[in-house]
């Protein structure tokens, strides 16, 4: 080989040594990352008094579980690490200082209850690591100034409440409205949205407002109560346990009040069908997923191919409960913030994604997406009002 020939495969080795270096000086790793695996947390309620949301954290984990037997993120499998904190915000503390701590997660996935988001939100953000897509509609998940690592994804209670109030009102003018609400953080931001929506008729038009615990055996004694006021709307603000019993107690007592239902519990598979079909009929909640059971839905591409996965990954989960509905949207969400994070996997560039984001995951309600940037920080922002006929929802109105 002549001098020049073999300074030139020199230069070019010499050239390809450094665009290798430079690749790998491009990857960028937190704990939790590597170039194999992201690893991923979650808090759900597998027991307690909502363990109805575990199917949740499930129909989430058999989404990571497809996109990992079809080749991971970017080359990587996804590691999930799903635990129970029973609905319980101590529990909740506990388990989120677990993964951060012990199992040091990239990021704390959909974390779900909003006392229990709440409980560890400071934590969360002096630690530095990404409450990611809340499972809880509370305001304070769009507070990015105070809370830089916390996300929400879901409407907000509020618009939800404010939208019941303005129905409730333009459907019956002289309506007299009850009020069945848990007793913490969840109940307070839906009150609040459902007193702007009935703006200065609110103390005219809500004649009682019953709490409960989610400790309390029943809520029969503040259904009676509500009933004995005179009302002929009752606004349900509770998780799934409780919602079912309040509309199956009212069929019992053949109160005839129109009643909301908070779109965390207007699940058919989780709520109404232990209250009984026929006693949920005309129940009227709100959604931003479209409806696998519809008719008019089912021939859809989206439709379609959400049941076969339901099939195929998680056949022991009901396709028709809106609760998996959230897992697997939610994970689709976070799969790509995580595509676009590239070989950044550092959890500051998570964030900054998370904040950027388009995207219409496939079993979102038509016209409904994900939308993330600059002084946008809630990624869901639309609703669709539906009305459940005995056997399905049906929609009411436009999006709102």
């Amino acid at each position: 080989m002549t001098t020049s020939a073999s300074r030139r495969t020199t230069l070019i080795a010499l050239a390809a040594a450094l665009a290798t270096g430079s690749v790998l000086a491009q990857k960028k790793y937190d704990p939790g990352a590597s170039d194999t695996t992201i690893r991923i947390g979650n808090l759900v309620a597998y027991s307690g008094p909502v363990s109805a949301y575990g199917t949740i954290g499930k129909s989430a984990g058999a989404y990571f579980a497809k996109v990992n037997a079809e080749g991971g993120i970017n080359g990587r499998k996804i590691d999930y690490l799903s635990l129970d904190d029973a609905y319980t915000p101590s529990k909740t503390v506990e388990q989120a200082r677990k993964l951060v701590e012990q199992e040091e997660v990239l990021a704390l996935f959909l974390p779900v209850g909003t006392a229990h988001n709440q409980a560890i939100q400071r934590y969360m953000n002096a630690k530095k690591v990404p409450q990611l897509f809340v499972g809880s509609g509370a305001t304070r998940w769009g507070d990015i100034t105070k809370f830089p690592w916390t996300l929400g994804w879901q409407p907000t209670y509020h618009t939800e409440g404010r939208v019941f109030g303005t129905h409730a009102l333009a459907s019956n003018p002289n309506a007299k409205i009850a009020v069945l609400m848990q007793n913490d953080d969840f109940g307070k931001d839906f009150q609040k949205g459902l007193l702007d929506g009935l703006g200065d008729k609110a103390k005219s038009h809500i004649v009682s407002t019953q709490t409960f615990e989610v400790t309390d055996p029943t809520v029969d004694s503040q259904i009676v109560s509500a009933r004995a006021a005179g009302a002929d709307v009752l606004v349900i603000l509770a998780t799934p346990k409780f919602a079912a019993m309040a509309i199956r107690k009212t069929a019992e007592m053949g109160w005839n009040a129109q009643r909301y239902v908070a779109s965390v519990a207007q699940s058919v598979g989780a709520v109404l069908k232990p209250a009984g079909l026929q006693n949920a009929e005309g129940v009227i909640s709100a959604t931003y997923f479209r409806d696998p059971s519809d008719p008019g839905q089912k021939d859809t591409p989206e439709v379609k191919q959400y049941l076969a996965f339901m099939q195929q990954h998680y056949p022991q989960g009901d396709p028709y409960d809106s609760l998996n509905l959230i897992g697997y949207s939610a994970a689709q969400t976070l799969v790509q913030t995580l595509k676009q994070a590239g070989d950044n996997l550092t959890r500051e560039n998570v964030m900054k994604q998370a904040l950027n984001l388009s995207m219409t995951p496939p079993m979102l309600y038509p016209g409904i997406d994900v939308k993330t940037g600059p002084g946008d920080f809630f990624p869901i922002e639309k609703m669709q009002l539906i009305r459940f006929n005995g056997t399905r929802y049906e929609p009411v109105g436009s999006l709102f």
